[in-house]
């Protein structure tokens, strides 16, 4: 029997606390939408108005949201599923 892990988890374990974050903002704040959040954070570095104050490092983030939705696109999933119960992680028998 060979166990295999879920490659999303996988990827998800590898994401750093920034990352994980964005994850977790996106769908809070922007209801799951990469987009809106880009679009936000774009509107905030034009100094407009904007809807959500992240820390400072604006552009880090965006470059860092535009790695997840990339990933997501790739591979048709949504990463904050993937997310959800990181602690009771069950590997997936195949």
């Amino acid at each position: 029997m060979r166990i295999m892990v879920n490659p999303h988890k996988k990827f998800c374990a590898s994401l750093t606390p920034d990352e994980r974050m964005l994850v977790a903002l996106r769908d809070e704040l922007y209801g799951g939408s990469w987009e809106q959040m880009l679009k936000d954070l774009q509107e905030r570095l034009k100094g407009r108005p904007y809807i959500f104050k992240l820390a400072t490092r604006i552009q880090d983030d965006i470059a860092r949201i535009q790695k997840l939705r990339d990933y997501e696109k790739k591979n048709g999933c949504n990463l904050a599923e993937h997310m959800k119960g990181d602690a009771d992680e069950e590997p997936t028998r195949r």
